[in-house]
């Protein structure tokens, strides 16, 4: 038998896939489960950008990309920036990638060595502390918990801040949170950042369109750290293009080329014709936006009032995304039947078994007292989920 590599075997499998997996199995066996574990919107990509899809692929957009992305894809993502975050970069600072998980992969390649430290808030989205590991470097955990809306402050960051640390990298709106930063807490951020000119920072803003309080704040507009941030985003969550694989990096210009060069070994270009129908996602008008935003508000009244009226469950609400992350530690020695329940992960089980209902544990996300529900579904199937969350609750004691 051939051995496997010890950064693999080391490396946890994505418990949000692996929940999703789960669920499929017992749909298979004819279960009617309801998976509320994925970060997938339910809505269709907008006609406007398949039209320019297919017009791409008609304008014979169908050879090799530029390793960075299509010169006029990085224009538009300047002009995004510019227009969405009033952030001025160059096209030689951004980096077109399958994915912002390879955008993240590919910075962290670029700038971790082996026993490098970086920090990570936590709760955390799940390939964060993985894709550190792969790389050598060390993960350094912040813990927030649901009394701070899930948020750290410059201080706690300060106080894990060592000689070995190169990174520190979060999420606003935050994955599996949904906490949004605000710009005076943005500010605390990049005000301890900047005594720290070797210390570079990860902005994860993939779901800086599904955001309930206003203005989006990056971290970037803060000219003391600008040279130290690179900006993640592409058009996944807010455009429900999920399948289409399209990322990108704002950056230093010396990182986004290491992380080109990185690229350019791994996957070389981003698929073509994403990139057309990603120029046409850029360009149009963010109003287009507004009913999905406005149904995703509805959702979250919804489950916000499900859950509010479940005891034993602690929740806030969430300011951006499309997540819950419930505190459900109180049901910690509670059993029923055949089930005794200790941690996230037994709850998650029990539900998934009990209730018919994939969730994700809250372990998965660096927090061992909560769960995530994603509410990218309709209203319908959420509020039939939320009673039988509600009714296997209820059996526990």
């Amino acid at each position: 038998m051939i051995n496997l590599s010890d950064r693999l075997l080391a490396m946890e499998e994505s418990a949000t896939i692996a929940m999703s997996r789960k669920s499929r199995e017992l749909k298979a066996e004819g279960k009617d489960v309801i998976s509320l574990s994925l970060g997938e919107p339910d809505f269709n990509t907008p006609d406007f950008i398949k039209a320019a899809a297919i017009e791409g692929m008609e304008q014979n957009y169908t050879k090799y990309t530029p390793v960075p992305g299509y010169d006029d894809l990085l224009e538009a993502i300047c002009n995004k920036l510019k227009r969405d975050n009033g952030l001025s970069y160059d096209k030689n600072q951004i980096v077109v990638s399958t994915g912002a998980k390879q955008s993240i992969a590919n910075v962290i390649m670029a700038l971790i060595n082996p026993g490098d430290e970086v920090i990570i808030p936590a709760p955390y989205w799940v390939s964060y502390v993985e894709i550190v590991k792969v790389a050598g470097g060390i993960p350094v955990i912040v813990s927030a918990d649901i009394d701070a809306d899930f948020k750290i402050t410059g201080k706690q960051l300060e106080e894990h801040i060592t000689p070995k640390t190169k990174l520190m990298m979060f999420s606003t709106p935050c994955n599996p949170t949904g906490s949004v930063y605000s710009k005076e807490e943005l500010k605390d951020i990049a005000d301890t950042l900047a005594k720290y000119p070797n210390i570079a920072a990860i902005s994860d803003e993939i779901y800086e369109h599904i955001n309930f309080v206003g203005q989006h704040e990056s971290l970037a507009q803060f000219d003391n750290v600008k040279d130290q941030v690179i900006t993640i985003n592409g058009v996944s969550k807010a455009w429900a293009m999920t399948g289409w694989r399209i990322g990108y990096i704002a950056a230093p210009v010396h990182i986004a080329a290491a992380c080109t060069k990185v690229q350019g070994q791994f996957t070389s270009g981003t698929n073509s014709i994403a990139q057309r129908a990603t120029i046409a996602a850029l360009n149009a008008d963010v109003a287009v936006l507004d009913d999905m935003k406005t149904a995703f508000k509805a959702r979250r009244k919804l489950v916000l009032e499900a859950l509010t009226a479940m005891p034993g469950v602690k929740v806030n609400e969430p300011e951006g995304a499309f997540y819950f992350f419930p505190d459900i530690s109180s049901f910690f020695g509670k059993s029923y039947g055949k089930y005794t329940i200790n941690t996230a992960s037994d709850l998650s089980l029990y539900l998934l078994e009990e209730a018919l209902v994939a969730l994700v544990t809250g372990e998965a996300f660096g927090d061992p007292n909560c769960i995530r529900i994603s509410y990218a579904t309709s209203e319908e199937v959420l509020t039939e989920a939320m009673n039988r969350i509600a009714n296997a609750l209820e059996k526990l004691a």
